[in-house]
């Protein structure tokens, strides 16, 4: 069974980088795949790539991690200006990030129009013959 976990910012956001990689790498320990609302700072997905090296296990893999971002170049000025006002006031809550363990995420691959989450084929699944 796959399991998808929503966070919403609001519940990260007054959390220090180093809480708010450890909420993240426990959900995703748990064999879950984190639908996160907005995004880490450059920083924080930096220390999120150490801390999951840190942690590879016989059992934990690692991570996959793949970030949307609505990426507007044909704004004109006014309209740059109040995304940056949005931005500033609110955080990092443009787009989301996918985070999922390497075990069961194979590879996230992602477009303007999509986003595609291939898994691997479940280790207790039965061979039919």
């Amino acid at each position: 069974m796959l399991t998808i976990q929503f966070v919403p910012y609001t519940e990260i956001e007054d959390l220090s980088p180093a809480k708010k990689i450890r909420k993240l790498l426990n959900i995703v320990k748990e064999d879950k795949i984190v639908l996160l609302e907005g995004r880490l700072s450059k920083q924080e997905e930096a220390e999120l790539i150490e801390k999951t090296m840190e942690s590879i296990t016989a059992r934990f893999k690692g991570i996959e991690i793949a970030v949307v971002y609505p990426e507007r170049k044909d704004l004109d000025l006014f309209k740059k200006m109040k995304v940056g006002l949005v931005n500033s006031l609110l955080g990092d809550r443009q787009g989301f990030t996918v985070i999922g363990p390497a075990t069961i995420v194979k590879e996230i691959k992602k477009d303007p129009n999509r986003v595609q989450l291939f898994t691997k084929n479940s280790r207790n699944s039965k061979k039919k013959g």
